[in-house]
């Protein structure tokens, strides 16, 4: 796993959960890091936890021997809540060495603790965000570019924005039916192959409401949506839509489909989030590796307090270790 932002609680998360690994019963991981980050941060939050310099590709982190940390190329400053731009080259290397280690079978799957856009802005960093630049690396790496597609996935609902990090006004012009149907083909791929789901059911949720309202409220839903659905369906593949966005959500609707896929981030992750914003985990489906990320952000106002509560964190390890299992074919 990656640290992500050091000042923000991705620190507290790991150091919790570490604290709590065998009551979780959590599998054996390793932290990419500066391992003194995660000792200021255990002594602030009153743990008595060690770490344990690790050699990535040891077969079994040491568990008895404390936390065990890959460390990174140098030394990082933030300290909780104050983050520092100087941090930023360490934090995109602990995610280049991830991707590296689970893409040359160091690792089984990469976790990702939370990092802030906006700090690392500040040092040049050129993507969108954490999912776009992970595609990225993977295409360095196999030199084949993917679509990397962010589901929100809880034990209550699953969730896809078709398009992500973009202001709400600009997402129209962006939205296309090859899009949709390329992200129907990614989600029905990898249900059945990283969740074990036989055969998905995909629900598509209209752009504007009432999916258009027959044109009324926007063709979008008749001239983008409609077309990539039928398409979807005739590869076989078991979708519906466009639905109306607002009865999509209430537990009828949802035993009905595997996988909800929306138009854009909010509509895709409020749902999500007011169902189960303790337990959501960011799964990115298209890549070549199993990848997880808690479902919040870097909340910089409760870091070092000890308030983070790592139940999405534990998730997002747990879910990880489920799909790299699976893929294994364990």
């Amino acid at each position: 796993m990656t640290i992500g932002e050091p000042a923000g609680i991705g620190p507290d998360i790991i150091l919790a959960a570490w604290a709590n690994r065998k009551r979780e019963k959590l599998p054996p991981f390793y932290v990419l890091s500066d391992p003194a980050v995660l000792s200021r941060r255990a002594l602030e939050l009153n743990l008595a936890i060690a770490t344990a310099s690790v050699e990535p590709g040891d077969p079994r982190p040491p568990l008895s021997s404390g936390l065990a940390v890959a460390p990174l190329s140098g030394a990082m400053r933030a300290i909780a809540g104050k983050p520092d731009a100087a941090d930023g080259p360490l934090v995109v290397e602990a995610i280049t060495d991830g991707v590296s280690h689970v893409l040359s079978g160091k690792a089984s799957a990469l976790v990702t603790c939370p990092i802030s856009k906006e700090a690392l802005y500040a040092t040049g960093f050129a993507f969108p965000g954490h999912t776009e630049f992970l595609a990225e690396l993977a295409r360095r790496h196999t030199g084949e570019t993917c679509l990397p597609v962010m589901m929100i996935a809880s034990e209550v609902v699953r969730t896809i924005p078709v398009t992500i990090h973009m202001p709400l006004r600009d997402v129209a012009g962006v939205l296309s039916s090859d899009l949709i149907y390329e992200t129907g083909l990614v989600a029905h791929r990898d249900l059945q192959q990283r969740f074990g789901i036989e055969r998905p059911r995909l629900a598509v949720a209209g752009l504007n409401p009432h999916a258009g309202e027959g044109g009324a409220l926007g063709r979008e839903d008749i001239e983008i949506v409609a077309p990539a659905v039928k398409r979807l369906k005739g590869e076989g593949i078991d979708a519906v839509g466009p639905l109306p966005a607002d009865t999509m959500f209430h537990a009828a609707a949802r035993a009905r489909y595997d996988v909800a896929i929306c138009m854009y981030h909010d509509q895709a992750l409020i749902p999500a989030k007011a169902l189960a914003f303790d337990d959501g985990v960011n799964v990115t489906l298209g890549l070549p590796f199993v990848r997880t990320s808690p479902d919040h952000g870097t909340a910089f106002s409760i870091a070092g307090t000890g308030e983070a509560d790592p139940s999405s964190f534990v998730a997002a390890l747990r879910m990880a270790w489920r799909m790299a299992q699976r893929a294994e074919g364990k």
